[in-house]
C-alpha cells in the first residue's frame, strides 16, 4: 500500500506495549528517509532556511541513546537507488511535482511544508556512523529487505510506512507515531519505551479474512505499482459514511474468499471493463501482490560478516564494480550513483525555492557532469536525464557528461585505486580553483574555501557580497573570545588572503588603507 495510504484502518489493532522485556529485543529501522522525516518534523526544527543541522544531530543522538538505555540494538536499513523496472515511475514523478509546489509555498509564505533541508540525510548517516550504529544501504528500495531481516531475526520493524501493515512479520510492527522514545519509563535494566505493536494476525481475525489474502487486499486497495479503475467498495461497508469505509467495504467483500487467485478474478469481474483490459489488470494485480512476499534475507551476512549480498538482478551483474557495491552497502556512496549507472537518470532534490528564481540545482550541474563522466566513461554516448524544476514544472533535461584532463583516463573499475594527487586534480579542476592558492590556508579550510569559490562564481543570481564576507568571517574566526592579540593579527591576515580569492581589488584597497 502507499506510504501515504489509508493506514487509519489499521490503528484500532495496535496493542499497548509497556513491558521492559519486549523493548529490550533487537530492532531494525525502516526506510531511513521516513525516520529522518519523523524526527525532523516532530522536533520543531526550522526546515526553510538551510537546516539546523547541529540541533538535528543532537536529536538523532538522543533517539539512539533512548534505544540503548532500554538495551535495544538498532539496525538501520536505508533505501538505495530507484527501482530499475520503473514500476513506480508514475508515482515518483507525481510526488516530485507535489514537492516542487510545496517548496515554492514554503519559500513564498514561510510556512512548514515538510521539505527537508538538502543535507539532512547526510547528517543522519554521519551521526549514525559516529554513534557506531550498524547501517546498510540496499541497491534498491529497502522495504522487502527490512521485512525479511526482521522476520529472520524475529524482531519488530519500526516504521510509519503502511506497507509494513501487510507484510507477515512474526514480531509485528511498531508504528513510529506511537513510539514514545522521548518518554523512557523505568530505570536501569527495567527501562522501556511505551509504544504500540501491530500484528497482521489480529487484523485478519477481526475482519474474518484469510491471512494469505492480505497482499490481495493491498493490491486491490491500490498501491504504487497498480493503477485501478475507481470502484465504490464502500457499498459493502457497514457504515459507508465513515472515513475508512472504502477499505472496510473491500475487507467485508473479501470475507467469502480463501485463495488470492479467486479473489482477484472476482474483483476484476466486479470492476468491469473490456476483456483485454481485465487480463492486463489481473496481471498488474498479481505483480503488485508479489511485492509483499518475503524474500530470503540478504542483509544477515552483511551485518554479521560484512559480506556484500548477491541480491542484484542477474541482468545488472557486472554493471556495478565490486568495490562500488561494497561502498553502496556501507552507505558510503549515495543511491544516485546507481541511478546514473543503471538508468542514466537522476532525480534532483527539491530545496525550498521560489518558482521565479532559477533552480538551485543549476549551480551544481557542472559538478554533476564530472560525476557522470567518471561513472559512464569517456567512450560512452549516453546522456543523463536530470529531473529538475523550471518554474513550477518538472522538466526532464538530457545532460552530457564532461571529462577533465585527468578524469578522461580514469576507469570506473579501478577508480578506487586512483592516486590521491589524481583525485585532488579532478576535484580542483571541477571546482575551478588552483591548488597553489589554497596552500596558504590551513588544511581544514582548503576544501571549504574551494567549494565557496565555486559557489561564488557559479551561483545565479549572484550572492550578496555581505553574505560572502559573513561566510569568510565564520570560517576565519571560530572562537574569537579565546584569541590573543597576536593570533587576532594572524586571523586578520588570513581573512585578507581569503578576500583575494574572490575580491582581489577590494582586498588590495583594504590593505593599502
Amino acid at each position: 500500500m502507499s506510504q501515504h495510504g489509508d493506514s487509519i484502518c489499521f490503528r484500532q489493532f495496535l496493542l499497548d506495549v509497556s513491558s521492559a522485556w519486549f523493548v529490550a529485543t533487537c530492532k531494525t529501522d525502516s526506510w531511513s528517509l521516513f525516520v529522518v522525516f519523523v524526527l525532523a518534523d516532530s522536533s520543531g526544527l526550522d526546515q526553510n532556511h538551510g537546516g539546523e543541522y547541529a540541533a538535528y544531530e543532537s536529536l538523532i543522538e538522543r533517539f539512539i541513546t533512548a534505544l540503548r538505555t532500554c538495551e535495544v540494538d538498532p539496525y538501520m536499513v536505508l533505501d538505495g537507488g530507484s527501482d530499475h523496472t520503473d514500476k513506480k515511475l508514475e508515482t515518483v514523478t507525481k510526488r516530485a511535482e507535489q514537492r516542487i509546489e510545496r517548496a515554492h509555498r514554503a519559500a513564498k509564505d514561510g510556512g512548514k511544508e515538510d521539505i527537508l533541508p538538502i543535507m539532512t540525510k547526510w547528517v543522519f548517516r554521519q551521526t549514525l556512523t559516529r554513534l557506531k550504529v550498524p547501517v546498510a544501504k540496499c541497491f534498491g528500495e529497502a522495504d522487502r529487505e527490512i521485512a525479511a531481516l526482521a522476520d529472520k531475526w524475529q524482531c519488530p520493524v519500526l516504521s510509519n510506512d503502511s506497507d509494513f501493515y501487510i507484510f507477515n512479520l512474526s514480531a509485528g510492527l511498531l508504528p513510529i507515531s506511537y513510539f514514545q522514545w522521548q518518554d523512557v519509563k523505568g530505570n536501569g535494566s527495567k527501562s522501556y519505551i511505551p509504544c504500540k505493536r501491530y500484528y497482521t494476525s489480529s487484523f485478519c481475525i477481526s475482519f474474518k479474512i484469510q491471512p494469505q489474502l492480505l497482499p490481495t487486499f493491498a493490491a486491490l486497495a491500490g498501491n504504487d505499482y497498480v493503477k485501478l479503475p475507481k470502484f465504490i467498495w464502500s457499498r459493502f461497508a457497514p457504515d459507508a459514511s465513515r472515513p475508512q469505509s472504502r477499505l472496510e467495504g473491500l475487507l467485508c467483500w473479501m470475507k467469502d474468499f480463501e485463495q488470492p487467485e479467486d479473489t482477484l478474478k472476482a474483483a476484476v469481474e466486479l470492476m468491469g471493463g473490456k476483456s483485454q483490459n481485465k487480463e492486463k489488470m489481473l496481471q498488474s494485480l498479481s505483480v503488485g501482490m508479489e511485492e509483499y512476499k518475503l524474500p530470503r534475507s540478504s542483509l544477515v551476512e552483511f551485518f554479521v560478516r560484512g559480506v556484500v549480498p548477491p541480491f542484484l538482478d542477474e541482468e545488472l551483474i557486472g554493471r556495478i564494480p565490486d568495490w562500488m557495491q561494497l561502498r553502496v552497502m556501507q552507505a558510503r556512496l549515495p543511491g544516485d550513483t546507481l541511478d546514473v549507472l543503471l538508468l542514466h537518470r537522476l532525480s534532483l532534490g527539491t530545496p525550498v525555492d521560489h518558482k521565479d528564481l532559477p533552480s538551485a540545482n543549476l549551480t551544481s550541474r557542472p559538478l554533476r557532469q564530472v560525476m557522470y563522466g567518471l561513472l559512464l566513461g569517456k567512450e560512452t554516448s549516453y546522456k543523463v536525464e536530470e529531473r529538475d524544476r523550471e518554474d513550477l514544472q518538472l522538466k526532464f533535461i538530457r545532460i552530457k557528461p564532461t571529462f577533465s584532463r585527468v578524469a578522461q583516463w580514469l576507469q570506473l573499475n579501478s577508480l578506487h585505486e586512483a592516486q590521491l594527487s589524481e583525485r585532488l586534480e579532478v576535484l580542483l579542476e571541477a571546482l575551478g580553483v588552483k591548488e597553489e592558492l589554497l596552500n596558504e590556508l590551513p588544511p581544514q579550510l582548503r576544501l571549504l574555501v574551494a567549494v565557496t569559490c565555486y559557489w561564488w562564481n557559479r551561483a545565479r543570481p549572484r550572492p550578496d557580497l555581505k553574505l560572502l564576507k559573513s561566510l569568510l568571517l565564520g570560517m576565519n574566526l571560530k572562537d574569537t573570545s579565546r584569541l590573543s592579540a597576536g593570533r587576532k593579527h594572524n586571523q586578520r591576515r588570513r581573512y585578507q588572503s581569503l578576500q583575494f580569492l574572490w575580491c582581489p581589488a577590494e582586498a588590495a584597497a583594504s590593505q593599502s588603507s
